[in-house]
């Protein structure tokens, strides 16, 4: 039975999920996780996130993370999603700036205070609700029509030093970089277990994805 770890450092909807996960592909042992060895011994890791990015960066320090993330990154198949995405980058302007895991070269930046749609309304931040995602050619999107809508809640968002990291953009109003994918890593911005249909078969695709491609 192949196995997913969920990485639990005291920030995210671990339950929701796991459970998403679990109903996705039943088959799949999945765990909520702290401890190196497990996540480690896992075939699958999802490193999930809400809240600060500075209370992420110091929980991840404390629990002694950092590195596993890193060398999961290197050998096997890793999601990230929402604050689990953004601190995959180089640094976050969140908190007064805080500098996160490099492995995605690139910062997290806040929305503009004024953002307006093309009618002249103004955009309420955080973004949130459903949200239309463009997808770029990745595994991760099989089975997934293009412009699905996917459940985003935040309000700062990924901006990469190198395009070919977008693994999918959303429109608010400009459209920005909502999935990234490098090698073995894919992350989102938005909440694939909360995304109904269409957030299970992403879920689905990532437990049958081998990385690298």
């Amino acid at each position: 039975m192949s196995s997913v770890a969920v990485i639990d450092y005291g920030m995210g909807n671990l339950h929701s999920i796991a459970k998403a996960l679990q109903h996705a592909a039943p088959e799949v042992d999945v765990c909520v996780v702290a401890d190196k060895k497990s996540i480690l011994a896992a075939d699958r890791v999802v490193f999930p996130g809400v809240g600060a990015m500075r209370d992420c960066m110091h929980a991840l320090q404390d629990a002694e993370l950092n590195e596993v993330i890193l060398q999961v990154a290197a050998t096997k198949p890793l999601l990230g999603v929402c604050l689990g995405m953004q601190a995959l980058l180089t640094h976050s302007a969140e908190n007064a700036g805080v500098a996160c895991l490099n492995l995605i070269p690139g910062k997290v930046v806040h929305f503009a205070d004024d953002l307006c749609d093309a009618q002249g309304v103004r955009l309420k931040i955080p973004h949130m609700g459903w949200n239309k995602v463009q997808q770029h050619s990745h595994p991760l999107w099989q089975d997934i029509p293009q412009d699905s809508r996917f459940y985003f809640v935040h309000s700062y968002f990924a901006q990469v030093d190198d395009a070919a990291a977008v693994a999918g953009t959303t429109e608010y109003p400009d459209a920005f970089a909502c999935a990234l994918s490098k090698d073995n890593v894919f992350a989102t911005q938005f909440h694939p277990e909360k995304s109904q249909t269409v957030g299970l078969q992403l879920l689905q695709n990532f437990l049958r994805w081998d990385g690298q491609s």
